[in-house]
């Protein structure tokens, strides 16, 4: 007998797990000869590599992971890397090819080159040999020869050396090449560690996040990046294939701030993605969505230069911005995380877990959501409204009571799903439900809005009627619907929720209801300039678990007279003052915008980083969010932000850009 292996996962009656080993002649868990027992834990850690997956069909589970082949040259001694070693008392540098997609360093007396050759190999793409042991694989040098070509051309003391070996061996990544860290949804106790291409230079990180995580209920640090919740059930066998591949042939490359990679792609379609593709739409892709972000002309191609600068949407999503605050723009808001929750303890659950106090009927209200540590988790807009009759427009059977809709970001669908989920009261008295694609939405917006509105239902849509932040069923035409007044425009606007096999209905009628309004479609790109407009923060960029409600200005959101998760942290950081605060800036730009993450100055001296930016086309205005020490948001002194390496001087602005009173939105 050569080995002994966990060859069945299962659900403790105390709702542990009960990890069975069994042992084995030939290294295959399914094939066990003695059944050795079983061990009770609390936890149980994925972090089978190579057998990341087999591991995890053990609970039903298929994570999004692929081993591909990986091939590196050795070389015999080099005298000159021994000079140089000599010379300087250190090793060679490591150099990576962005260009070549190769990577140098030195082994022992010689050099080794490393490539993510474009034509890389799957191993084992569906299923992980059991008895594959410390081996490698044969090696393939015909598939990477124009990768070597290149590396021989940019490093030529390879063309003069002597090859001493070739590995080939197969290592793991997920779709986007990061690791697949954290708790998995739908199975308490269970946790992911897999994916982890580069063991030794992530491992003690991915350690680190993950003992956190279990033994204090946070990571302790943003990993948004690495979490295994940023995928969802889109996330299949063939998609992952498709991911793996394009990412490991651009393993170094530099992807710009306005690319999209088009593997996989296009995956998961709303019912207009024919309506919007036959306007010209240029798509990008978010948690597996196809969204539109920005029409271009008719008759041209539909495609956007990539490019660190302005590219050629730039006419186009000044026209659309202009559309929304002259007239009215029609945004599809299927991308959106959208949630119901019902029940007779819905209202005093959510105002357990969401900071701000819920809405009575008829209301929508703005709410961050905490964490233990007072950080953001994220933030949402929550509607409530009466779950009697006309609850058919949810898609859904009636509550008989009232019904909360929750609304966020899109791609943290699955890590709120986990966190809500997780924290249910095992009384039943609440439900629930994620209705991801069964919901799609549409958003109009602008001052003629209303005029569309009023123009498709029977129902009084006055300002005196149907105020600011409420929310209502009707009918639009024979379509039940969900509507409220609210857009990320910063502008009049109403979101409007139906049952997906609705939506193109309800689109068309829109269109038509507009058309002597001049309504005009928008995409992701225009909605981004809007909303610096008005400085308005998002999820994953001025949002994050980094951040305290405070410091992003989030206060007014966050009512300290009731309990709810982070109540205590979020008043100790009211009372003792925020260390850094959120600021908008106006920057002396010429053809670039920020991106994030660069620098903001201030009289000479780094002090805080943005957070997102662009252009504000109504504005004519280059605005940049980012944090800075809180002892500064209301400093004389001289604030620059870099763009592309340049500094840029800066402007605070304490009010928005536009509508600063918020009159518009009102109205």
């Amino acid at each position: 007998y050569k080995w002994s292996w966990a060859h069945k996962i299962e659900r403790a009656a105390d709702g542990g797990w009960m990890v069975h080993v069994g042992k084995t002649q030939n290294g295959q868990p399914d094939k066990i000869v003695e059944e050795l027992g079983a061990i009770h834990c609390e936890h149980v850690v994925n972090a089978g590599g190579l057998w990341a997956r087999e591991v995890g069909r053990m609970v039903g589970l298929e994570l999004p992971v692929l081993a591909m082949e990986h091939m590196y040259l050795l070389t015999e001694d080099i005298p000159q890397v021994a000079e140089y070693n000599a010379t300087t008392g250190k090793e060679m540098m490591h150099a990576i090819d962005f260009g070549g997609e190769i990577y140098m360093r030195q082994e022992a007396g010689g050099l080794l080159l490393g490539t993510y050759e474009k034509k890389g190999k799957p191993w084992a793409p569906k299923d992980t040999p059991w008895d594959f042991g410390a081996r490698l694989l044969p090696p393939d040098l015909d598939r990477i020869a124009d990768s070597l070509d290149v590396g021989f051309q940019h490093f030529p003391i390879f063309a003069e050396a002597g090859i001493k070996t070739v590995v080939n061996g197969p290592f793991t990544f997920s779709p986007d090449g990061n690791p697949l860290l954290g708790p998995v949804r739908g199975l308490p106790g269970y946790w992911s560690a897999c994916a982890v291409m580069a063991g030794l230079s992530q491992g003690g990180g991915v350690g680190l996040a993950l003992a956190n995580w279990i033994t204090g209920g946070d990571p302790g640090f943003d990993i948004w990046g690495m979490d295994v919740a940023r995928y969802g059930d889109y996330a299949t066998m063939g998609f992952t294939n498709e991911k793996v591949r394009e990412n490991y042939g651009r393993r170094f490359r530099i992807t710009f701030p306005n690319e999209v990679l088009p593997k996989g792609r296009p995956l998961y379609t709303s019912p207009i993605y024919d309506r919007l593709n036959d306007a010209n739409a240029v798509w990008g892709s978010s948690f597996g969505l196809e969204t539109a972000l920005w029409f271009q002309e008719a008759g041209k191609e539909a495609v956007e230069d990539i490019t660190f600068k302005r590219s050629n949407a730039w006419d186009q999503v000044r026209g659309e911005v202009e559309a929304v605050r002259s007239g009215v723009g029609l945004y599809e808001a299927t991308g959106f995380a959208k949630y119901r929750v019902t029940g007779s303890g819905a209202r005093r659950w959510l105002d357990g877990l969401l900071a701000n106090r819920m809405p009575k009927a008829g209301r929508i209200v703005l709410t961050p959501m905490l964490n233990e540590a007072g950080k953001l988790i994220g933030d949402f807009t929550v509607s409530c409204v009466d779950g009697g009759a006309g609850s058919s427009a949810t898609g859904v059977e009636p509550s008989g009571g009232e019904e909360f809709f929750i609304f966020g970001s899109g791609v943290a669908e699955r890590y709120h799903q986990r966190w809500f989920e997780g924290r249910l009261p095992s009384d039943g008295s609440v439900r629930f439900e994620t209705l991801g694609m069964r919901w799609c939405g549409l958003s109009i917006a602008g001052p003629k809005s209303r005029d569309v509105l009023a123009a498709l239902t029977d129902d009084d849509v006055s300002a005196d009627a149907f105020g600011f932040m409420q929310t209502r069923k009707m009918d639009l035409g024979m379509i039940p619907c969900l509507v409220g007044k609210i857009t990320f425009t910063g502008d009049l606007g109403y979101e409007i929720w139906m049952p997906a096999g609705y939506q193109r209905t309800v689109f068309d009628l829109i269109m038509e209801a507009g058309e002597p309004h001049g309504i005009r479609l928008f995409g992701g790109h225009a909605l981004n300039s809007l909303r610096l407009d008005k400085n308005f923060g998002t999820w994953a960029r001025e949002f994050r678990p980094i951040y305290g409600p405070y410091e992003a200005g989030l206060g007014p959101f966050v009512k300290l007279d009731k309990d709810f998760v982070g109540r205590d942290a979020a008043a100790a950081e009211k009372e003792q003052g925020p260390e850094r605060r959120l600021l908008s800036f106006q920057i002396d730009a010429d053809d670039a915008d920020v991106i994030g993450d660069e620098p903001v100055w201030h009289d000479g001296e780094v002090v805080g980083w943005v957070t997102s930016g662009g252009y504000a086309h109504h504005s004519n205005a280059s605005v940049a969010l980012g944090y800075v020490p809180a002892v500064l948001e209301n400093s004389d002194g001289h604030f620059e932000i870099e763009v592309l390496g340049e500094r840029r001087s800066a402007t605070r602005l304490d009010r928005p850009l536009f509508d600063a009173a918020g009159e518009r939105m009102r109205s």
